[in-house]
């Protein structure tokens, strides 16, 4: 039985290491371009090819997360970068991007695409659509639901991964526009600038405010460690730890928590939770906990309004504030160069420099004590405080990365025999290495013992590699120099690293694709929500079905059961290519070049909209390059009249609240409405948006209106 990979996070060389030795199977990592986490360390490219060797050595494979939306000017600069990517042996390349995705296939066949979580894929027929253009991963939604999970599994050959622990966007991925048309910082280019963070009103339609916290959209952090042993019966083949941002203490001591719920669960069926680790964790960053729609949370609980950031752990309340002077009275240890936070109406966060117990100056609090210290602001009384940073632990995880617990074992045998070629041998149960010595000589003077041997041979220093056995055949009397043995057991592992850090075939091939030439239009349609007699446009799209328009599916498809398959529907994601015959193309598949619009068309569908991330200019040059390259003309719309969603959510405000119409409210005074339908909620921008620039010039077939919500 294949054992499930744990997957985990590295934003710089020192959490790849922490990853590493805590046990992780695989590393995901960025480099400095192409990454959905723009504000991680990242990695240049020579730190690429230390870290791909590296974690070869230990056996662990390594994915490049290449997961934004490619412009038509990166599109060169992209593929030479897979290619380099590639050459140096790169496991896989987690990508979003759709064309990029057919054509890096094509161009590099034998090269391992993960779908990424950004591709918005969350039922089975997504997941066959990924396969059928070139994806041999999924990362599925974080929404989507263990059934459906295991359905998935049950009924494709495909890889699924599963987020299992970190944090949670409250929008479903590759479907959040609101730091990109609000904030101009794209999620869909790594750029997000943490929109669902910040504070928020949620107000009726009398302006009454309806929530207690100021955070109604900051999710808690998803934790399954209780749920591993059914993640692992599930079929799953990935479990992936969130935290290219995060410390390599907090990466450390996650993969670790990980590493043993799962090693227990295969040994004994039962999942160990190590308590001590899972409190080191909360003290290093936490927003609280939920189990996530992966195991059906109940939506109040999965989101934490009193606060976006680390919570930390309770460690006291304020019991006295006079002349800058506040005392805490602990309901849990600290110690000197701890960090705290003290909650008052603002928050007040500080490093514990020096505290005082009964007016002596202490290194360390104990439960009940009293203590006190300086601060530059007034405190109120029974304020709480959180201890946000443990001094003891970060040194006691520093120490235990550095030492590199984890380590390769091998097995050795020594073949010396008077007269005949020495030959030193060791396997790591993979590969099997020999090297060959000078001729076995008899003792003249000084004979070698086993003892000698045994610790000339086992001396290897800083290497990945332990021994667990040395088997000796060995005659009596005889003489082998320590620097032969020596020079011999450098050669040994030198070889053992080569086959270690091993190299794949490079095969390449050729981009094709057939496609259809479509007639220059002039053509203007509209999404409505419901069909009516007075609406004056070419097509009519609607969200309720209609036989004078043509429905709009949801974001979100469970299954596809109730559709007539031959009609024309306007669809948002993947998975109703699997379905339907007659599509046309909504914003959500976000397209942003020349190849996404001729793998759409190839795929049948009969018009393409472009993203809303687009402005002119990318627009032009995207349309010029399909006419170059294809010398064909293709069919494509831009929405240029909207109130445009920004969120689209799984977490039902309007449920969580208890009324049909709401808002939010952000600092500025924005006023985004709040829309439910079914299952769940989608957010618009404060203001219509009006483009009136002429797109039929550069080639647009479309221009779409979608009306007042």
């Amino acid at each position: 039985m294949k054992k499930i990979e744990l997957l985990a996070p590295a934003g710089n060389m020192d959490s790849l290491v922490a990853a590493i030795h805590a046990g992780a199977d695989a590393i995901y990592l960025g480099g400095t371009m192409f990454s959905a986490r723009a504000f991680a360390g990242n990695f240049s490219n020579d730190e690429l090819i230390e870290a791909i060797k590296y974690c070869h050595l230990f056996g662990v494979k390594v994915y490049v997360a290449c997961n934004i939306l490619i412009y038509e000017h990166e599109i060169d600069h992209f593929v030479k970068y897979i290619d380099f990517l590639y050459q140096n042996n790169v496991d896989a390349i987690i990508i979003q991007d759709l064309g990029m995705t057919d054509l890096i296939h094509q161009l590099f066949p034998n090269l391992e695409l993960h779908a990424s979580t950004q591709m918005h894929i969350h039922n089975l027929d997504g997941v066959l659509m990924a396969k059928k253009i070139g994806c041999k991963r999924v990362v599925l939604a974080r929404e989507t639901p263990i059934d459906v999970v295991k359905d998935i599994i049950d009924k494709t050959k495909v890889d699924i991964e599963i987020f299992a622990h970190g944090s949670l966007c409250v929008s479903y991925s590759g479907e959040c526009l609101f730091s990109s048309l609000i904030g101009n910082r794209s999620g869909n280019r790594g750029s997000c600038v943490g929109s669902c963070r910040l504070p928020y009103k949620v107000v009726d339609e009398n302006n009454h405010k309806l929530n207690n916290g100021d955070y109604p959209l900051s999710m808690k952090d998803l934790n399954t460690l209780e749920y591993v042993g059914k993640l692992i019966d599930s079929g799953v083949t990935s479990l992936k730890i969130e935290g290219r941002m995060k410390s390599k203490e907090y990466v450390y001591t996650v993969v670790k928590l990980y590493r043993e719920a799962i090693d227990s669960y295969y040994e004994n069926k039962k999942v160990f939770i190590d308590k001590k680790l899972l409190h080191n964790l909360e003290k290093i960053f936490s927003r609280g906990y939920t189990k996530g729609y992966l195991f059906s949370e109940n939506m109040k609980n999965i989101i934490n309004s009193k606060r976006p950031n680390h919570q930390g752990i309770v460690i006291g309340k304020v019991v006295d504030y006079q002349k800058n002077v506040v005392k805490v009275k602990l309901m849990n240890e600290v110690n000197i160069n701890d960090g705290i936070r003290i909650i008052d109406d603002e928050d007040y966060g500080m490093i514990l420099n020096t505290f005082y117990v009964n007016k002596k100056l202490v290194k360390h609090g104990n439960i009940g004590d009293i203590i006190s210290f300086k601060v530059n602001k007034k405190i109120s009384i029974n304020s709480p405080v959180l201890l946000t940073k443990d001094y003891h632990v970060i040194n006691e995880l520093e120490k235990i990365i550095q030492s590199k617990p984890r380590k390769v074992s091998v097995k050795m045998n020594v073949y010396a025999h008077i007269g005949e070629k020495l030959i030193i041998s060791c396997t790591d149960n993979i590969h099997d290495i020999k090297v060959v010595g000078n001729i076995v000589e008899k003792s003249k003077t000084t004979e070698i013992n086993k003892d000698d041997l045994l610790d000339k041979l086992t001396s290897i220093g800083d290497t990945v590699y332990k021994i667990d056995d040395i088997e000796l055949d060995l005659d009596e009397k005889i003489f082998i120099s320590f620097k032969e043995l020596k020079e011999l057991r450098r050669e040994l592992f030198k070889l053992l690293d080569e086959k270690r850090i091993y190299q794949k075939e490079l095969l390449y091939g050729k981009y094709s694709i057939e496609l259809n030439d479509f007639s220059k239009e002039k053509r203007r349609s509209v999404l409505v929500e419901e069909y009516t007699s007075n609406l004056d446009y070419d097509i009519i799209f609607s969200e309720k079905e209609n036989n004078n328009s043509i429905l709009k599916l949801p974001k979100v498809m469970k299954n596809y059961d109730n559709l007539d398959i031959q009609k024309e529907y306007l669809v948002g994601e993947l998975g109703a290519f699997n379905k339907c015959k007659n599509i046309y193309c909504d914003y959500s598949l976000n397209v942003t070049n020349s190849y996404s619009v001729a793998l759409l068309h190839s795929l049948g569908a009969k018009r393409v909209t472009l993203s809303l991330e687009l402005n002119h200019k990318q627009v032009e040059n995207l349309v010029c390059a399909y006419h170059e390259r294809y010398h064909k003309h293709p069919n494509l719309e831009v929405i240029v009249c909207a109130y445009r969603e920004v969120m689209t959510l799984k977490t039902n405000l309007n449920k969580i609240y208890g009324k049909n119409d709401l808002f939010l409210i952000d600092s500025y005074n924005n006023k985004y409405k709040i829309r439910n339908m079914g299952d769940f909620c989608y957010i618009y921008e404060p203001n219509c948006f009006i483009d009136d620039y002429d797109y039929y010039k550069i080639g647009i077939n479309s221009l779409r209106d979608n009306k007042e919500i």
